[in-house]
């Protein structure tokens, strides 16, 4: 509550008490005096100056009174300035009556307030002394923003002043442009004539690549001709053949006169393939069976391959072909050569285009060149020449189930005697037998039957 407030507040105050006062019963009362005692005429000098004095005390007390009336007068024209109010009042003292103690009750709350502008008046020193605090705070922020307007004048400057060598850039940039186009323009002519050149070396290019096609494949042909057309060394043969063979193991069971008789052969031989399926190619008697008057009946069959210490692989059937009675050949399929891990030997589609052969032994225990001849009479087989080799590593003669091998490193065929070849040119089966643990109801007896009167029933030079 501010001073202004605080002086209306009183002369409000001031105002109330002086209508509500009876001026009326207000006059002050009247000093007694003692009785003054009565003098002799021929009192003592000390009486004299003792009414002195009180005569002296009069006159102060009537100049006193003298005042009282001045200021009483004063009063009175008050009063009568008042009178005008009187009638008015009068009627509202009734009220004001009823409302003195309304007014007593705004007197104390006027009084609160009073201390509650006190209070505030203190508020007001914290309030202004927080408003310095603040514009210390403020000038001192003033002075940070005129500090930072500096810096950004000098940062507006050097941006100006970059933007001004952006400028000189751009033209620089722009003029640059303009010789970059002019280069383009010049660059694209060039480009064009290079392209109607690059046309033309590349149709010579095609025409000279069409030809070098042409000479490639002549010299495919060629190289291939020659190939085709020049023989294989016999040792390279032959150290083929023994990194490529496989052991074909046979086990045969029979009835015998107290107990089973079991009968196994070995024999390693190499894979040969048509061009469709794979076969392992024997001679009968490197196989359980034999061609004779009286065969046997045999009551479980069983083949297995197998290379160095690798896992045996079982066969399921065994062919004894069209071609001759005495060649057997057991298919292999394609996961067990894979297995195996060897060469499979093609059939020779040419095997009279040399007149000389190798011929291995006893499934690699020798080898050497042979001349064969052909026989008109039989087609089938060619005939060895076992007089004379042109080359013998190892002791041997060649006999029946020896490997014939082409000089272009094909598989020609097998020996069924000392003299006579089979040409091997196709796998068709004559006989098929299931292996197995039961192959009684196959009737192997009638089977080698079959096939001792297939043998009989060739020329005498061929048994």
């Amino acid at each position: 509550m501010n001073k202004t407030l605080l002086l209306i507040l009183c002369d409000f105050l001031l105002l109330n008490l002086l209508a509500l006062t009876r001026w009326e019963k207000a006059e002050p009362a009247r000093a007694k005096q003692p009785p003054v005692p009565e003098l002799a005429a021929n009192a003592a000098t000390k009486d004299q100056d003792l009414v002195e004095a009180m005569k002296l005390s009069l006159a102060d007390e009537r100049a006193t009174r003298e005042q009282l009336a001045q200021k009483l007068t004063s009063t009175e024209s008050t009063l009568a300035q008042r009178e005008q109010n009187l009638t008015q009042l009068q009627a509202d003292r009734a009220k004001l009556a009823a409302s003195l103690n309304a007014t007593q009750q705004t007197a104390a709350a006027l009084g609160e307030q009073v201390a509650a502008a006190t209070q505030d008046a203190t508020m007001t020193k914290e309030q202004l002394a927080r408003i310095q605090r603040m514009l210390e705070d403020k000038r001192a922020e003033a002075e940070r923003q005129a500090q930072a307007l500096a810096a950004l004048t000098q940062q507006q400057a050097e941006a100006r002043q970059k933007i001004e060598g952006l400028t000189v850039a751009v033209k620089v940039a722009e003029q640059e442009k303009q010789l970059l186009r002019e280069t383009a323009d010049t660059l694209k002519t060039q480009v064009e004539a290079e392209r109607q050149d690059r046309l033309k070396v590349q149709e010579t290019a095609t025409q000279l690549a069409q030809g070098v096609g042409q000479l490639a494949e002549k010299s495919g042909e060629l190289t291939k001709e020659i190939r085709d057309n020049r023989p294989i060394n016999a040792n390279v043969l032959f150290s083929d053949f023994l990194a490529n063979r496989v052991t074909a193991t046979f086990t045969a069971v029979r009835p015998g006169f107290l107990s089973p008789a079991t009968t196994v052969k070995a024999a390693d031989t190499v894979l040969v393939t048509d061009g469709e399926k794979i076969y392992a190619l024997l001679h009968i008697e490197d196989t359980p069976f034999e061609l004779g008057e009286n065969p046997y009946d045999w009551d479980k069959v069983g083949v297995t391959f197998s290379r160095g210490t690798g896992r045996p692989s079982p066969a399921g059937t065994i062919h004894f072909l069209s071609l001759d009675p005495r060649v057997v050949a057991i298919p292999v399929d394609a996961a067990q050569a894979a297995a195996l891990g060897v060469k499979v030997y093609p059939t020779a589609l040419e095997p009279f285009k040399f007149p000389d052969a190798v011929l291995v032994n006893g499934g690699g225990k020798g080898y050497g060149e042979v001349g064969f001849k052909l026989d008109a009479s039989q087609p089938g087989y060619v005939q060895v020449d076992n007089r004379l080799f042109k080359r013998i590593f190892g002791v041997f003669a060649p006999s029946r189930g020896d490997l014939v091998l082409s000089k272009t490193g094909e598989l020609l065929g097998i020996m069924v005697n000392s003299d006579y070849c089979a040409v091997v040119n196709n796998f068709l089966p004559n006989k098929t037998l299931r292996t197995g643990d039961n192959v009684t109801a196959q009737h192997t007896a009638d089977l080698l039957s079959a096939l001792t009167a297939r043998k009989m029933a060739l020329p005498l030079k061929l048994q």
